[in-house]
């Protein structure tokens, strides 16, 4: 599954993304629902070369992605869930 993760993570539901260009449904679903986390991630975490964008930033942004670089159902799933994704995350951020 990890490889799978690490293979298709960045493959876009349009079929844009890379390395292989695959779209849709030929995405591994755990490639689907990884490339939301990742891009959440790093859309709402503090980076060296940027500040955390707000929660209403990242969501909108998440949104704008929908059935381009995101799986719809995988980014309903997701926005249902965000009052638990957002507690997880913060029970692990490190307090600056």
């Amino acid at each position: 599954m990890a490889a799978q993760i690490a293979l298709t993570h960045h493959e876009w539901w349009n079929g844009a993304g890379y390395p292989i260009g695959l779209a849709g449904e030929d995405i591994p679903l755990v490639g689907r629902i990884t490339a939301v986390a990742d891009v959440f991630d790093a859309l709402s975490t503090k980076r060296s070369y940027k500040p955390a964008f707000s929660l209403e930033k990242c969501f909108a942004i998440l949104e704008e992605g929908r059935a381009t670089h995101f799986d719809p159902q995988v980014l309903d799933g997701f926005f249902l869930a965000r009052e638990k994704i957002v507690a997880v995350q913060m029970s692990y951020s490190e307090v600056d």
